[in-house]
């Protein structure tokens, strides 16, 4: 490789690695427009093609998204997420199965090994979903209720599983959202978290399962209809 491509790529990488921080760090929320290009050469210091090349290799994964004519908007957190935000639709019941398989073992492992602190973390948020859930806010309901499952895996004290999980945050929320108002009936969380509680790891991991076949059966009833 030529020296002066291989300094290329490497300011690339730089770049995608700047840009990635601000999205993963929060300074540029999912569904914002990042700043132009023209902003961004002059804060990385670096020029337009380096720019656009990082931008392009962000869009590619999933994180960004350009659309011509209007900017570059923020499509997921991660490369995972964001690969998986496009199963979202048509692959809906997929994304439901990946849920169903983490969720389920996590809230085995949750009953086994979480401390009181995980226990009244997800009390503190199953109650901020049932306050959200009595409302028209679909996009706050459905981050509270990922934020609730997040916390059944953490509780798990197994980190691979919980940043597994963290990964896949936006696409949870983005399914919790699609399938709000499919006619089922729903599992009662608290059972779930006072099964946890319990130290009944196998009616907890029965539980979370048995929320998402519901809620798969009731996206193949939509479906067939």
């Amino acid at each position: 490789m030529p020296l002066s491509t291989a300094r290329r790529t490497g300011l690339v990488d730089q770049v995608i690695e700047q840009l990635r921080r601000a999205v993963a760090g929060g300074e540029w929320r999912v569904g914002e427009r990042i700043p132009n290009e023209t902003v961004l050469v002059e804060s990385l210091g670096v020029g337009r093609n380096t720019v656009r090349e990082a931008v392009r290799a962000l869009a590619h994964a999933g994180i960004l998204e350009v659309r011509q004519g209007d900017g570059t908007y923020v499509r997921a957190t991660s490369e995972v997420s964001g690969a998986l935000r496009r199963l979202c639709g048509a692959e809906l019941r997929e994304v439901l199965q990946v849920r169903r398989a983490l969720e389920v073992e996590g809230a085995r492992l949750a009953a086994a090994h979480c401390t009181p602190a995980d226990i009244a973390e997800m009390r503190t948020l199953l109650a901020r979903r049932d306050e959200c859930a009595a409302t028209d806010d679909t996009d706050a309901f459905a981050r509270t209720d990922a934020e609730f499952h997040l916390a059944v895996v953490r509780g798990s004290g197994n980190r691979t599983l919980t940043e597994l999980y963290r990964g896949l945050i936006e696409v949870v929320t983005a399914s919790v959202a699609t399938t709000r108002h499919v006619p089922v009936e729903m599992v009662d969380h608290g059972v779930l978290v006072d099964q946890i509680a319990a130290g009944d790891a196998e009616q907890a991991a029965r539980t979370a399962g048995e929320l998402l076949d519901r809620i798969l059966a009731g996206v193949d009833s939509a479906d067939s209809c």
